[in-house]
């Protein structure tokens, strides 16, 4: 079972309906006893930085996220991605839950936000297997990560590059939206089901 993190952010459905795609069982819930039952965890999310750590701590789900992540697979999507590191200045400075160490910072060039179709290479983790070089995902977002090459498992050019999916320990975050990057995003769906 995959529990998908609910927490008042995101597109929960269309996850869950792309891991349903992929053969997976997943659930929402922002219970923390529901989301104890499941053997991964999807942090998703559209919206600012500031809010959605602001909507996971009341729910006490910075906490049980950062407890999980010692023995449990994790994905963040889009803003889930973001809120795996340091800090954010989206609107002011925030904290984020810590398990990567970087921050994001608004796109200083090109059109605000990036929206649509964009390449991924440098591709690294069992999240990108059988996923060619250059493959297209995509992306909607105004906030780009910048974290060290050891948590880099890959990278987009928008204006420079930036890294457009990150790890750590049982810790994944990709930039762009699987569940609406076609096969492809499935594939990697089905990757971190596999893990």
């Amino acid at each position: 079972m995959i529990g998908i993190v609910d927490y008042g952010l995101g597109n929960l459905r269309s996850v869950q309906k792309a891991l349903e795609a992929v053969g997976a069982a997943a659930c929402i819930s922002g219970e923390k006893a529901v989301l104890d039952g499941c053997d991964k965890l999807i942090l998703p999310g559209v919206g600012a930085f500031g809010a959605g750590m602001e909507q996971l701590s009341a729910r006490g789900l910075d906490t049980y996220l950062r407890g999980r992540a010692k023995d449990t697979k994790m994905l963040g999507i889009c803003l889930g991605m973001q809120l795996l590191l340091e800090a954010s200045s989206e609107e002011g400075e925030h904290a984020g839950l810590g398990f990567i160490r970087g921050r994001c910072d608004r796109f200083t060039q090109g059109k605000i936000p990036q929206i649509g179709w964009n390449e991924v290479r440098a591709l690294q983790t069992p999240l990108f297997d059988g996923i060619e070089e250059g493959t297209r995902f995509y992306f909607v977002h105004s906030y780009r990560a910048a974290c060290g090459a050891e948590n880099t498992a890959a990278v987009t050019d928008y204006y420079g590059a930036y890294p457009s999916a990150i790890f750590a320990g049982n810790v994944y975050g990709v930039q762009f939206h699987p569940e609406k990057s076609g096969s492809a995003g499935l594939k990697l769906l089905r990757n971190f089901v596999g893990m």
